[in-house]
């Protein structure tokens, strides 16, 4: 099965609209981002609910072993609707799409920030307010990784723009200059 991500669109659409409307917009985001997560953290959940050998209703009961309890009751309904629909393999992307929309509803903008080292409370504080002010943002989800790689500087992504001011990247533009040979005279 592949991804497909109009479907998932269409049916995060739907449960956002439809918690809206039944006031459980914040029930329904904790439980999407629960499913996400467990759908990253478990690839064998996602290659079951992708299988086209295991019947819908085996299906079912394992996703009710797992979330019963742990979800409300209204995304319990949305997830026996994708059941029945036999579009239980596109949740882990509906999940994704629910919780880009809800951002989106509710005007929160994701930045992430890579660093060669971890960044301290204070420095991610001035870069939050940095980019309220700058970028007009009312509210930034910050989420910051490490990879010492980058030896230095950072990588800094919001939406669909990136900033690489890492030391990598640097040393990377010099060699590929010296590669075509910018900084030596072509002898003939």
């Amino acid at each position: 099965m592949t991804p497909n991500p109009r479907l998932a669109a269409r049916y995060a659409k739907s449960i956002l609209d439809l918690s809206l409307e039944r006031g459980q917009l914040e029930d329904v985001y904790k439980d999407m981002l629960l499913l996400k997560q467990t759908c990253r953290d478990s690839k064998e959940l996602v290659n079951l609910l992708r299988s086209p050998v295991i019947k819908s209703d085996k299906k079912g009961k394992i996703l009710d072993a797992i979330f019963t309890g742990k979800i409300s009751p209204l995304t319990s309904a949305f997830i026996t609707l994708l059941l029945n629909k036999d579009r239980e393999g596109h949740l882990p992307e509906i999940a994704q799409a629910f919780v880009e929309q809800y951002k989106t509803h509710k005007g929160i903008a994701t930045v992430k920030l890579t660093t060669a080292v971890p960044v301290s409370d204070d420095v991610r504080q001035v870069i939050l307010q940095k980019l309220k002010t700058e970028r007009n943002l009312q509210q930034v989800e910050l989420d910051t990784e490490v990879r010492p790689e980058l030896i230095g500087g950072f990588i800094l992504e919001i939406g669909d723009e990136r900033m690489d001011d890492s030391v990598a990247f640097e040393l990377n533009n010099i060699r590929k200059q010296f590669q075509n040979n910018d900084f030596i005279y072509k002898i003939r």
